[in-house]
């Protein structure tokens, strides 16, 4: 396996570990994927640096949502960058909100330093508010 497709098997690995991990009582089987010195930022909120961040903003959305499934309509690598642009459908309760996303994960010693992102903001607000 050449360094591209590692960099997409832990990505497309991470991705499949998020979703089995909602509706379970924490996130901390997801530390293996990251590195000690991760930054995931959703790009419209603050970054969060470092592991125990991470995994601390990702456990807020394990609270949010009931279950949360990954669509990946297009997933590109180059060396130890992975882009994916998928769609990500998030359930709180009798809301579903499918939300267009576009990821970029950049990949060092097998596990993933950087996770950023890009989403719509109002459009989850707007979902959750009950004003879809």
């Amino acid at each position: 396996m050449d360094e591209d497709e590692k960099a997409e098997r832990i990505v497309r690995d991470m991705c499949d570990a998020v979703c089995a991990t909602f509706g379970r009582p924490n996130a901390n089987g997801l530390r293996p994927f990251f590195t000690d010195d991760v930054v995931y930022h959703n790009i419209p909120l603050d970054p969060a640096v470092g592991i125990d961040a991470a995994i601390a903003l990702l456990e807020g959305f394990l609270g949010m949502f009931n279950s949360f499934a990954i669509d990946t309509r297009h997933l590109a690598v180059r060396d130890n960058v992975v882009l994916t642009e998928r769609v990500d459908t998030l359930t709180a309760g009798d809301t579903v909100v499918a939300l267009p996303v576009m990821g970029a994960f950049e990949v060092r010693d097998g596990k993933i330093s950087a996770w950023r992102d890009y989403f719509d903001m109002a459009e989850i607000t707007k979902a959750l508010s009950g004003n879809n």
